[in-house]
């Protein structure tokens, strides 16, 4: 049930605050933090006595250096001193150095699950332009935290600007600081900054194991910046609404989120429709200072959260439905923090039982097919194979967190993109637990409706090798593959066309996911004939897996493709040096130049656009030379040189369709077959779906 609430009512009263130990899962965390760990001096607390003596010593001082003749100066405060001083001494001053709205915002919220949102902190160089009840500085933060019993470790600045505090201020304290720069004029914090306050703050909590430490979060007012970035946090770590969210942030620092489009980004974002009882809060009082309001006296455009010089930052972006062509090459998600990276290639390297050399590192580990040829169809005899039909879209490995979904591509980097994959429960309720630290391999496709010309992504996954951090690659692909069915596939069709999710709306996911379907030999004449040809994306030949195999990572041998001839292909390495085109292949590594080699493109194309990327290229027997197909942006390596003899191999052998159906009707008709097709035919019916 979605929970209704007013943003302007007034906030609780403040309760005790629960630890937050243990409400973060740990990552596989990198062996070196990102950012240097400072060691703190020993503790010396301030008491507000001591501040305010100390701030009138420094007033005393000041005031001197302004009158430099040894008369005795007068600084005791007569009634209505600070009317004065704010009136005479502080218009001596440029106030446009102070953000606006700062003086009377509140300074700081309630602790939520160890993050204390903030105003910013103005260094002790904005002393001169602040009334001394009004200053608000890392050594106040400090001071006020001790008082409630806290002792900070982190500070996370949102500002888009350095010039509000030295970082040597929090060095001193042994507080390590983070910089987040973000726009907050225009713009929503983008979505790779999310990424990186997430996975700090995950990193710092997750890491705390004798004492508590806590978290300022601020950009310039503690509200708008600060407010998204908690409200991702919450979302990514804890079963709950945005709308839920949204009211935990506005309790502790209301009147929460004020702007309308962060509001509506969140719930875009997190794929809910926004509840109509949703009431956005008006701007704060303290927004509304005779400078800040318009002639009419309403509250003018709120730009003060741009901390740039009035430069805005990209413009919001609306999700209307644009006329936009998908394509094979368009980039998916949003970029991760590196130390994140490396610790999902960590896993995937673990779970796959592979080592971490510093080469071997860097590459993607997923199972790739060898080229069918006359030698290796000789295994279709030997052991049981099913057959599927081969996409041709993009290769992608995907890993599934609580924190989200990241797709995993040839080059080893990790995207993440917003979609729910909840656990399989005993009963027919609502599951409660999304699955985290599950690893997938499959291809996204484009699946174009042929009278419509409309254009949908889908993901076929065809494989799993991780469920909730326990590896089954050893386990044979016919279990992997019911296996996926039952604990990835079911329940989320299951919540979905059931529509048992209170809010989350699974049409709003950038992709749709299905599992990819296998048959048996002897349907593999249907499969070329009928199939193939009624599919609404590309294929270019069949894929034959071993129904008992486990999952290979890198090159399987007996994992076997067959292309029809004119698509086989070979992905070259292209560069033009001296006016000379060359074609170069990977050997153990490095860069191989195959001499003699020559490719050819369309007439009328510029070779100079190609140079320096990787391209695939069709064998031309009749004229001896390789034609160029497409660039492949998906790679960041040409093929091996052993790829390349298979290829050629496969080419020479030329196993036509005929050749290949009439081996297949042979194979289907030996003892071991016949018996197993027809014990698999009772026992396991697939659905044929396009």
């Amino acid at each position: 049930m979605t929970i209704s609430m007013d943003l302007n009512a007034s906030p609780l009263p403040e309760e005790d605050e629960d630890p937050f130990e243990g409400q973060v899962e740990e990552y596989n965390a990198p062996k070196k933090d990102q950012i240097e760990e400072y060691i703190a001096p020993e503790e010396q607390i301030e008491s507000g006595a001591d501040i305010a003596r100390r701030e009138r010593e420094e007033r005393k001082k000041r005031l001197k250096r302004e009158r430099p003749d040894d008369r005795p100066v007068q600084v005791s405060q007569p009634p209505g001193y600070d009317n004065f001083f704010h009136n005479k001494i502080l218009k001596s001053y440029d106030r446009s150095k102070l953000p606006p709205g700062w003086l009377d915002c509140p300074s700081s919220g309630q602790e939520i699950f160890g993050m204390i949102p903030s105003k910013v902190p103005l260094g002790e160089s904005f002393n001169d332009y602040i009334l001394p009840g009004k200053r608000y500085s890392f050594r106040q933060v400090i001071h006020q935290q001790r008082v409630l019993g806290r002792k900070l470790g982190l500070v996370i600045d949102l500002t888009n600007t350095s010039r509000y505090y030295p970082v040597s201020d929090l060095k001193k304290e042994g507080i390590k600081h983070v910089k987040i720069q973000c726009k907050g004029r225009g713009s929503v914090p983008d979505n790779s900054s999310v990424n990186h306050f997430v996975y700090e703050v995950r990193q710092f909590l997750s890491r705390q194991k004798h004492s508590k430490k806590y978290i300022l979060v601020h950009c310039t007012h503690g509200h708008n910046r600060t407010g998204y970035m908690i409200v991702h946090y919450l979302m990514r770590t804890m079963s709950m609404s945005v709308t839920q969210a949204i009211k935990i942030f506005f309790d502790a620092r209301p009147p929460g989120i004020y702007k309308p489009e962060y509001i509506d980004s969140l719930y875009k974002f997190y794929h809910e429709k926004k509840p109509e009882t949703i009431v956005c809060p008006a701007t704060p009082e303290w927004k509304r200072s005779p400078e800040l309001v318009d002639l009419n006296g309403e509250a003018a455009p709120d730009n003060d959260d741009d901390d740039d010089d009035g430069v805005a930052g990209p413009p919001l972006q609306e999700n209307h439905e644009i006329d936009t062509i998908m394509t094979n090459d368009d980039v998916l998600g949003d970029e991760i923090p590196n130390d994140q990276q490396d610790a999902f290639r960590q896993f995937c390297f673990q779970i796959l039982k592979l080592g971490t050399g510093a080469r071997g590192h860097m590459q993607f580990p997923g199972s790739h097919p060898v080229s069918l040829d006359r030698e290796n169809l000789q295994l279709l005899r030997q052991r049981y194979y099913y057959a599927t039909w081969k996409a041709d879209g993009t290769r992608y490995m995907m890993l599934i967190t609580m924190d989200g979904c990241f797709l995993i591509d040839r080059n080893f980097n990790f995207r993440r993109i917003q979609m729910r994959f909840p656990c399989r429960v005993a009963n027919d309720g609502l599951a409660e637990k999304t699955h985290h630290f599950t690893l997938l391999d499959g291809e996204m496709i484009i699946d174009t409706v042929p009278n419509s010309k409309k254009q949908a992504r889908r993901y076929l996954i065809y494989d799993l090798m991780a469920v909730n951090f326990v590896s089954v690659i050893e386990r044979p692909f016919c279990e992997r593959w019911k296996m996926l069915e039952k604990e990835v596939i079911e329940p989320r069709n299951h919540e979905r066309y059931h529509r048992k999710h209170p809010y989350y709306i699974y049409d709003m996911e950038p992709f749709r996911v299905r599992r990819k379907d296998f048959w048996l030999l002897s349907a593999v004449t249907k499969l070329l004939n009928e199939f193939i040809p009624k599919l609404s994306h590309d294929a270019d030949g069949l894929i034959f897996q071993g129904w008992d195999d486990p999952y290979v990572p890198r090159t399987h041998e007996g994992l076997l493709k067959w292309k029809y001839a004119a698509l086989n292909s070979v992905d070259f390495l292209f560069e033009i040096v001296d006016d000379r085109r060359l074609l170069f292949l990977y050997e153990r590594g490095k860069k191989k130049l195959m001499e003699g080699f020559i490719v050819a493109f369309e007439e009328g194309s510029d070779p100079m656009l190609y140079s320096g990327k990787i391209i695939e290229c069709a064998w031309d027997g009749d004229r001896n030379e390789w034609i160029f197909k497409r660039v492949r942006t998906d790679k960041s390596t040409p093929n091996d040189l052993n790829t390349y003899k298979k290829v050629m191999r496969s080419i020479k052998d030329n196993i036509t369709e005929d050749v290949l159906l009439t081996e297949i009707n042979e194979i289907i008709c030996l003892p071991m077959y016949a018996d197993r097709i027809r014990i698999d035919s009772k026992g396991h019916h697939v659905v044929r779906r396009k």
